[in-house]
């Protein structure tokens, strides 16, 4: 978890870490009461100004997901499990909605669709990562009838 962002994307790197966390708490990978790194060690491990993971924390305790203990470090609230897992689910949903929508209004078939879906599944990428190209040369594939 928190192992790299994507200073590319078009998702903001503070968005890119409070995302990561809400993800892994929704996973269970993080659960209540674990400790995060300090603002300072991911700043180092990502190659990202402190600010932005302070911000980012921040955010974070804004929601009610984390609690900061003075000379402690930063933890993951007791009992925001559920919350977090519909919260990912509903943005998620609603995401893949608009993408279906767009894929439709473009032209793809429901098979393209799925085809791409299945791939993106199946590969153990981190959220934020460049597409790979095996999923890129599903794009050129098939000709139309």
């Amino acid at each position: 978890m928190l192992s790299s962002i994507d200073i590319s994307s078009s998702v903001a790197v503070y968005v890119q870490i409070e995302n990561h966390v809400q993800f892994a708490i929704s996973s269970g990978r993080l659960k209540p009461g674990d400790q995060l790194p300090s603002v300072r060690e991911l700043s180092e491990r990502l190659g990202v100004n402190p600010n932005t993971v302070a911000k980012a924390y921040r955010d974070l305790e804004v929601m009610g997901l984390l609690y900061t203990r003075r000379g402690m470090g930063v933890f993951v609230q007791k009992g925001v499990e559920g919350k977090c897992r519909e919260d990912c689910r509903r943005r998620i949903f609603s995401r893949l909605h608009e993408v279906v929508a767009e894929a439709k209004a473009a032209g793809l078939s429901k098979e393209d669709i799925i085809e791409v879906a299945e791939k993106s599944y199946s590969l153990d990428v981190d959220p934020y990562s460049e597409t790979p190209a095996s999923v890129l040369t599903l794009a050129r594939g098939r000709k139309r009838k």
